[in-house]
């Protein structure tokens, strides 16, 4: 029996193991297309009766290398990258909807997924139904309708660091015959793996903390395989049914567990595009080998900033899970024991503009749209990433118009501290 590897170890070593000779970082292929010798091994591969290579814009070997180790990360039976975290959540959704269908969707998400699902799914014809992932249960079971598709949430929200009630939400998934969809971005599966308390996939922004460099642009959809599709295969016809565009293949009959993937790489991918560049996931490898070290650096030196601020006069409130009065508090030592992330929100006392202040007052800092980067990064996602919600709107989706998202990178302590001082007595 093969022993188990450790988190750390497969952040290092997860996904490829070289064979005597072969390059010990994962080789990238840079190249879209395969040649074989015969045309019936090609024909095999058409009809999905066959494993291996024929285009990249499907699969390649160092994207799927990269797309394995992040699967064995968050306990997965299989994972497919994408080349954003939006493409992502989009397939994630896309591969289970069509016109007519409808989601629920906590409405504390990142203002890209936002607009995602209540504005370009809808002109698809699939409709969204947001709610308060503090709602009650039953206030989240009125949201559900006939044509309900799945529930998704963020497990700590982009930007206000909500923390998503992962088991609860799975419970009310379930009841529904519907799979709860996690977006596990910032706490990563170092510091939290949803499939342990019942989501069923799991997507990230690879952009952020799992890359940690802001080199590349990526994303990843992980599959539990735990939902059983076919037990509920009237509510999802386009993987219990036969794909007449692939032979008549039904997906959950012909690849089991693997189906849900299998369906994103052959139809998907075939269909719409979307993939990383075999360097982009040469790149992410790289971020990924030190993941583990990174967080927990990002929650020692965020823990020390929040404390700061929670004590600071001029700062009217923070969100930080990692402070013992924090809302979330209780729900991070559910979930993330370990740490959360690096990322809090907070406002000052004042006005939209006591924010830009401070902001334009940072030296060291940086005020970039990125987050989750080694980097301290700053930004006002009123002014903006939301810039184009209302301040109705703003609070709809959890995010107060005097909110400040700071990232805390792995840099010394004390020095982001103190570009935040002196950044404050200017205001």
């Amino acid at each position: 029996m093969t022993k188990k590897l450790k988190t750390a170890t497969l952040c290092v070593q997860g996904g490829y193991k070289p064979k005597n000779g072969e390059p010990i970082e994962v080789p990238i292929i840079q190249s879209t297309t395969f040649k074989y010798d015969n045309s019936e091994e090609m024909a095999m591969l058409f009809d999905l009766k066959k494993e291996g290579y024929f285009y990249s814009r499907l699969q390649n070997p160092t994207n799927d290398a990269v797309a394995e180790k992040i699967a064995q990360l968050e306990g997965g039976v299989g994972a497919v990258l994408t080349s954003s975290g939006q493409a992502a959540n989009f397939y994630a959704v896309f591969n289970i909807c069509e016109a007519g269908d409808h989601i629920v969707a906590s409405n504390e998400i990142y203002g890209g997924t936002y607009n995602l699902f209540g504005v370009t799914l809808k002109k698809l014809g699939i409709e969204c139904t947001f709610v308060s992932p503090e709602a009650s249960d039953e206030e989240i079971q009125a949201a559900f309708r006939p044509n309900t598709k799945a529930l998704f949430g963020e497990t700590i929200s982009n930007p206000g660091c909500q923390i998503l009630d992962i088991e609860r939400f799975a419970q009310i998934a379930h009841r529904n015959h519907v799979p709860l969809i996690v977006d596990n971005t910032f706490a990563t599966p170092i510091n939290c793996r949803p499939f342990e308390w019942g989501a069923d996939i799991v997507t990230h922004s690879t952009t952020k903390y799992m890359d940690g460099t802001a080199s590349q642009v990526g994303g990843v959809i992980v599959d539990s395989g735990n939902f059983d599709w076919m037990e509920h295969a009237e509510k999802f016809p386009g993987l219990c049914t036969p794909d007449e565009s692939y032979h008549g293949i039904i997906y959950a009959k012909q690849f089991g567990k693997m189906g849900y993937i299998t369906k994103i790489i052959s139809q998907l991918m075939r269909d719409l595009g979307s993939i990383p560049a075999p360097m982009n996931s040469f790149i992410l490898n790289l971020g990924l080998q030190s993941l583990h070290l990174r967080m927990a650096q990002h929650c020692k030196n965020a823990q020390e900033v929040a404390e700061f601020l929670e004590k600071n006069e001029k700062v009217a409130w923070i969100r930080y899970a990692g402070l013992a009065d924090d809302p979330n508090h209780a729900k991070a030592e559910k979930y993330l024991p370990n740490g959360t992330c690096g990322v809090m929100a907070f406002g000052l006392k004042g006005n939209r503009d006591t924010a830009i202040r401070f902001m334009d007052s940072l030296n060291m800092i940086n005020i970039v749209t990125h987050v989750a980067d080694a980097r301290t990064c700053v930004l006002h996602p009123a002014s903006h990433t939301h810039r184009q919600l209302t301040d109705e709107q703003l609070r709809e989706a959890g995010i107060a118009p005097d909110l400040i998202r700071l990232s805390v990178g792995i840099e010394d302590v004390d020095d982001i501290l103190d570009d935040i001082k002196q950044a404050l007595a200017k205001i």
